[in-house]
């Protein structure tokens, strides 16, 4: 199982740059990134909250469950 991040998605619908989003936030462009590239192992709550308030969006539009594709044995 995994939780993909698709704020790559999000911020190109609201034509947001990561610096852009990286400054409405108050976060480093870094750690930022780490997140975007679904490299992070955690979000705090009030980082995705205040990613939503400047994306205007709901955490599902950024956040998606992708299922661990089992191989079926015969």
């Amino acid at each position: 199982m995994a939780i993909m991040v698709n704020l790559d998605v999000m911020m190109a619908r609201r034509k947001m740059s990561l610096g852009e989003l990286a400054q409405k936030v108050d976060i480093t462009m870094a750690n930022l990134s780490i997140l975007k590239n679904n490299k992070a192992r955690a979000v705090r709550f009030s980082t995705l909250e205040a990613i939503c308030k400047a994306l205007d969006c709901q955490p599902g539009d950024i956040l998606e469950f992708v299922p661990d594709r089992k191989e079926e044995v015969s």
